[in-house]
């Protein structure tokens, strides 16, 4: 059975941040995942996930200026200095919340660009070496481009052949698979063949992105093939509800 992550930065949005713990844990999830937390300190974060019996599955590392339109720092070589430091940050919050594995955003860059390639395997061998002394995982993400035009790691078996050139074992990939489908489609057999590097799968029906179930897939069936597969990770819910969250998590019955 999936075990499934509420992601807090798209769900229980009736709430504010800080109690969307309590609304998820009410709502029946046992997980939570978000894209970042970096607006609160990290034992305001530790202290909710601890009250309510939440396990923290995912963040993300900081992305630069995300109302500037940053989206990330790895394959940014004339911002590597920042990408350090947001490394530090990034640990500082995983010690407190116990994460077992961040996520590194790209940036908006070429994969193209010599220099942007090089700074992007640079910047994954680093964050990997001090997630890995802390026992945790790094993961990356292919986005698709319609959602976020110009994003670096757009492309699946890019990033399948990149784990398996750089050779790091706490490098994983994080399979969504509402961005798999606008991408390349494919996705029973993307599992498939990704099963053994996938790290974190996140889930919302395409194309609207709201709860599973209610766009172009089977998305019942795609969480049934996660489980033939043996995946024992977390699923995040990284979809928009519709209207309030707590109404459309009938989608979840299947799977009680």
């Amino acid at each position: 059975m999936p075990r499934f992550a509420a992601n807090l930065t798209m769900m229980f949005t009736e709430h504010d941040f800080l109690d969307r713990f309590a609304a998820a844990k009410k709502a029946g999830f046992d997980a939570v995942e978000y894209l970042f937390p970096y607006d609160h300190p990290p034992e305001a974060i530790a202290e909710r996930l601890h009250e309510h019996g939440l396990t923290q599955a995912l963040f993300n590392l900081p992305p630069g200026n995300w109302e500037a339109g940053d989206r990330g720092l790895a394959a940014l070589p004339e911002r590597g200095e920042e990408f350090r430091a947001s490394i530090d940050t990034a640990l500082r919050y995983a010690e407190a919340t116990g994460v077992g594995r961040v996520h590194v955003m790209s940036g908006l860059a070429s994969r193209k660009d010599a220099a942007a390639l090089s700074a992007y395997r640079d910047s994954l061998r680093r964050v990997c070496e001090a997630a890995g002394a802390q026992g945790r995982d790094v993961v990356i993400e292919p986005i698709n481009t319609r959602d976020m035009p110009g994003y670096f790691l757009d492309d699946f078996s890019f990033a399948a052949d990149l784990i398996a050139a750089l050779g790091l074992p706490n490098l994983k990939l994080q399979f969504d698979i509402y961005h798999r489908q606008i991408l390349h489609g494919d996705v029973l057999m993307g599992l498939r063949e990704m099963a053994p590097i996938i790290g974190h799968v996140q889930i919302a029906a395409v194309p609207d992105r709201h709860e599973p179930g209610t766009g172009e897939l089977d998305d019942t069936r795609i969480l049934r093939e996660l489980d033939a597969l043996g995946y024992e990770g977390f699923v995040g819910c990284e979809y928009r509800p519709a209207g309030r969250t707590e109404g459309g998590l009938g989608w979840m019955r299947a799977f009680a």
